[in-house]
């Protein structure tokens, strides 16, 4: 769709003709005429310098087949013109959705080649959510030389870009040398004193676990021998991620269902780099998404994929259903990774009977994040009496949230709490440590 209008600049002459009718009325009775005739005379320059700037030959978009949360989307805009004259201004926007962008617009100031006819800039969104990001519609205008008038033309879009989780963890030089370095690589190294497969026997060494030591083969041969292991490799590592409403909430300003995925995927590529195998599932009213076990590093992007289409869902998680169906579906012990969040005394209790039926078979690691507005109301200033209830409220849902914690400590489940920005390493060293004591 194609569209000429007035500009700025054309508007406010054209509206001058009104003020200068008015004061020829008044001093002039004579020349009235000259404002309507002013206005007019600048509308047809306003209509002739959008007719002048032409028409666009081939306006497309530049999308990127996927970016990540935390970074702007950089949307290419190119088009040419088959205007004769100079471009004086040349604009662009687009239409999506505002529920990934909020505002859903997104709007660039597009450099004009004069010589060449072409226009071209980048418009950079801000995503606040994963999904599918759709551009809807795109308006790209300019000016003619003069600047009275705009030329618009309206295109309907439908590309689309993947928003994906944050890896920017994993990317990390630090975590790399980490596992370059580290002793569960990608090339298979004994463990002495550790681990979970005996590998062979081996003379003592000072240094070597004391534990590790086999007194009924250390006294046959009459030297001191020590079991060798070798860590089990191909375990299975399931990450039931809640997507419910209290996830959905946010922390720093993402989702804390988006924080929980980032360090979800941190220990994911750790794992895979281990040689174990990974699994995601999440879950609110009922389970959601199930990917299948993936193993080897190749296929952490598809994981990463996959996490991107774990939805927000506003209601209620339903532990029971989906810890039963997860347990249902598991054929061998595994280490089950829970991101969730404890706020409703009736449904942390509903969960700690789910649990007390999982931990005979299954290791069982639950992940959760600091309440940090909790933290804010409590440590605020007891400066007016609404302040002091909001203070003792808070501490009331803190004290049931570490209630909870305590009683699933008790039950033999290892807890990992801390700050957004702390639980992907905090989980990573756990991951690490379960591995080492070969407890899978």
């Amino acid at each position: 769709m194609i569209g000429a209008y007035p500009s700025l600049r054309g508007g406010l002459l054209i509206a001058a003709g009104a003020p200068l009718a008015i004061l020829l009325t008044a001093f002039a009775p004579g020349l009235w005429a000259l404002g309507p005739a002013w206005s007019a005379s600048v509308l047809l320059l306003a209509v002739l310098d959008s007719l002048i700037a032409g028409r666009a030959r081939d306006i497309r978009l530049i999308v990127p087949a996927s970016s990540e949360l935390g970074q702007d989307v950089q949307i290419g805009v190119e088009g040419a013109l088959t205007s004769q004259v100079p471009i004086r201004r040349a604009e662009a926007s687009i239409a999506v959705a505002s529920r990934i962008v909020p505002g859903g617009r997104g709007f660039s100031v597009l450099t004009a080649d004069r010589a060449a006819g072409h226009v071209r800039g980048t418009i950079a969104l801000s995503p606040a959510r994963r999904g599918t990001l759709v551009i809807e519609t795109l308006w790209v205008r300019w000016q003619g030389p003069l600047g009275l008038g705009w030329r618009q033309e309206r295109r309907a879009s439908g590309e689309s870009t993947a928003i994906l989780p944050d890896i920017a963890a994993v990317r990390a030089p630090a975590l790399q040398l980490f596992i370059r370095d580290a002793v569960y690589g990608i090339l298979a190294r004994p463990i002495r004193g550790e681990g979970s497969e005996f590998e062979a026997l081996v003379e003592y060494q000072p240094g070597f676990d004391r534990r590790a030591i086999d007194w009924k083969s250390s006294a046959r041969h009459s030297k001191l021998l020590a079991r060798e292991y070798d860590t089990e490799r191909n375990n299975q590592i399931v990450f039931a991620l809640d997507s419910g409403s209290d996830m959905c909430e946010p922390v720093a300003g993402l989702p804390r269902i988006d924080r929980a995925v980032s360090a979800a995927l941190l220990t994911s590529y750790v794992a895979l780099k281990a040689g174990d195998q990974v699994r995601l599932f999440s879950f609110a009213a009922r389970p959601e998404r199930a990917t299948p076990f993936v193993s080897g590093s190749r296929n952490f992007f598809r994981l990463q994929s996959e996490a991107a289409g774990i939805d927000y869902r506003f209601e209620e998680s339903n532990y029971t259903l989906a810890l039963s169906t997860l347990a249902a579906q598991l054929q061998r012990r595994s280490l089950i990774v829970v991101f969730t969040d404890f706020t409703d005394p009736t449904s942390a209790e509903l969960m700690l009977e789910s649990v007390g039926r999982l931990i005979d078979r299954h290791l069982l690691l639950f992940v959760a994040m600091e309440d940090e507005e909790l933290l804010g109301i409590v440590d605020q200033p007891p400066e007016t009496s609404e302040s002091v209830a909001q203070s003792v409220a808070a501490a009331s849902l803190l004290a049931q949230r570490r209630l909870v914690i305590t009683r699933l400590r008790h039950l033999g489940v290892e807890v990992i709490e801390g700050r957004h920005d702390e639980i992907g390493t905090r989980l990573m060293n756990a991951y690490l440590k379960i591995k080492r004591r070969g407890q899978l």
